[in-house]
């Protein structure tokens, strides 16, 4: 009986053991740093979308979502006049 059962994502990373070994050592060969690994953390704490503008535009109309970062707070002008006396 076996204790471990290997993924089925891992098993397609190739067909013996030292390629899969090999493929999944070069998945993590780089490491990601700086401000691309800060824009990814915020992007995915957010659930915003990370690329460029065309990107970002073109996937938001295709789910109907805003994927982007807004302004914070209240809009200005949101108090009338009249609210203010």
């Amino acid at each position: 009986m076996k204790l471990l059962t290997p993924h089925p994502q891992y098993l397609k990373l190739g067909k013996t053991d030292e390629e899969r070994q090999s493929c999944y050592r070069e998945l993590f060969r780089y490491q990601v740093e700086g401000k691309l690994l800060d824009d990814i953390r915020k992007a995915a704490n957010k659930g915003l979308v990370l690329g460029s503008k065309r990107f970002v535009e073109e996937v938001e109309a295709l789910t109907g979502k805003r994927l982007r970062e807004g302004k914070r707070g209240r809009r200005v002008g949101w108090r009338k006049e009249r609210d203010l006396v």
